[in-house]
């Protein structure tokens, strides 16, 4: 018989939805480099190459599921990562890849 957990249904519904919006390319690549400082969409949009509009509908859908965070410094707003979990995903793919990268050396 398999072992049921604890986790409430809200829980997996919740981190689910989470899921869902960081499942794309580009909001993990996101969170990569705001884990490492906060950047206004202006920067970010430099950094990844692409439409300061096609970066801001990315930002506000993680920022309305509470992955990220906003705040207002002097004419610019400033994002940043507030959802630890964000953080804990990216370690769970690099540790992914380091593991393969090891596999494929033997």
């Amino acid at each position: 018989m398999a072992h049921r957990t604890n986790i409430p249904d809200r829980v997996l519904e919740d981190t689910a939805a989470c899921l869902k919006i960081l499942a794309h390319p580009l909001r993990l690549r996101i969170v990569e480099i705001l884990e490492k400082e906060d950047l206004t969409v202006g920067l970010l949009a430099e950094r990844l190459g692409l439409p300061q509009a096609a970066v801001s509908q990315h930002l506000n859908l993680m920022k309305a599921r509470g992955l990220l965070i906003s705040q207002r410094q002097g004419r610019s707003v400033h994002y940043r990562v507030l959802h630890p979990q964000c953080s804990q995903i990216l370690s769970c793919i690099r540790s992914n890849l380091r593991n393969k990268k090891k596999t494929r050396k033997r």
